[in-house]
């Protein structure tokens, strides 16, 4: 299973057009990042502004993805819902349209306690074949999973892995020894995936990724060859645009940065709004830093 899911994996934009989803573009935009040796793909997530789709458009996004993949690499449909019964609903339509895995957050808002958190996970595993990849991300879901929970959901054979977000460098090593080193981990940060990656990590579902897919997926390779100065050297380029790319609320700053690729239009749904000025400059001068401005 880790040798599926791994390396630089984007938690792609979803581009619109006058208030639609661009299919278009999206599907020009799955072709780059594959062909710029991006290893996997995260549609619907919250980098996709998914909280701000239909429930017919959030389906519409992962079949297109997986349409346009083709096979090339994984798709890991982002199927999370603070109701367990959409997830559900995410999950089977994602499984029914081909997706390689689910990446399912934490049920964000209620603040359900631990107990909660393993039932939630345990009753979407079970509606599915799909493997399963944990979100853990206390920043916006408000709760934590625990070792302790991370460790009991790990032994429902689909749940494989954790998209760890948490920010403490310290749960790569505790979740390998308590889950075993086939369970997947993919740092949620990419301004900490370095040391991650040096604690037993297998990847990165990254935001910079969507803008520099190349270099995320050149700094993967050298973290998995243990090519520690080359993975370091990698850090240095890319640190100013992950810091860059949250300068203001995401993925405002990534749209504008690739808006000046001339990627994508620099359109994005209420409440999110493009990047303010002083985030633009900090970008400007990330993505000059970087080279790819």
């Amino acid at each position: 299973m880790t040798a599926r899911f791994y390396g630089s994996i984007p938690a792609l934009v979803t581009p619109f057009r006058d208030g639609s989803v661009d299919f278009a573009t999206f599907e020009a935009f799955v072709d780059w990042q594959i062909a710029e040796g991006s290893t996997g793909l995260v549609p619907c997530g919250t980098t996709g502004e998914s909280a701000t789709m239909t429930i017919e458009e959030h389906n519409a996004v992962i079949a297109a993805c997986i349409k346009a993949a083709a096979g090339r690499v994984p798709v890991i449909a982002g199927c999370g819902s603070n109701d367990t019964a959409c997830a559900v609903s995410h999950v089977r339509h994602a499984e029914k349209a081909g997706a390689d895995a689910a990446l399912v957050v934490s049920p964000y808002y209620n603040k359900p306690n631990q107990e909660g958190l393993y039932r939630h996970f345990k009753a979407v595993a079970e509606a599915t074949g799909l493997p399963i990849i944990l979100y853990n991300i206390p920043g916006r879901s408000i709760v934590d999973i625990t070792p302790a929970t991370m460790k009991r959901l790990s032994e429902i054979p689909n749940i494989v892995g954790v998209k760890d977000a948490t920010g403490v460098l310290q749960r790569i090593s505790e979740q390998r020894l308590s889950c075993g080193n086939d369970f997947i981990q993919l740092s949620g940060n990419d301004d900490m995936t370095l040391g991650i990656m040096a604690s037993g990590a297998h990847g990165c579902i990254s935001v910079t990724a969507n803008v520099a897919p190349r270099l995320c997926a050149e700094f993967q390779t050298a973290c998995r060859e243990k090519r520690w100065d080359d993975a370091l050297a990698f850090q240095d380029r890319l640190y100013p645009l992950h810091a860059g790319l949250f300068s203001d609320a995401s993925p405002g700053p990534a749209k504008y940065a690739l808006s000046k690729l001339g990627k994508l239009r620099e359109e994005l749904r209420l409440p999110m709004v493009p990047a303010g000025e002083a985030s633009r400059r900090i970008v400007d001068a990330a993505m000059a830093h970087a080279g790819i401005a």
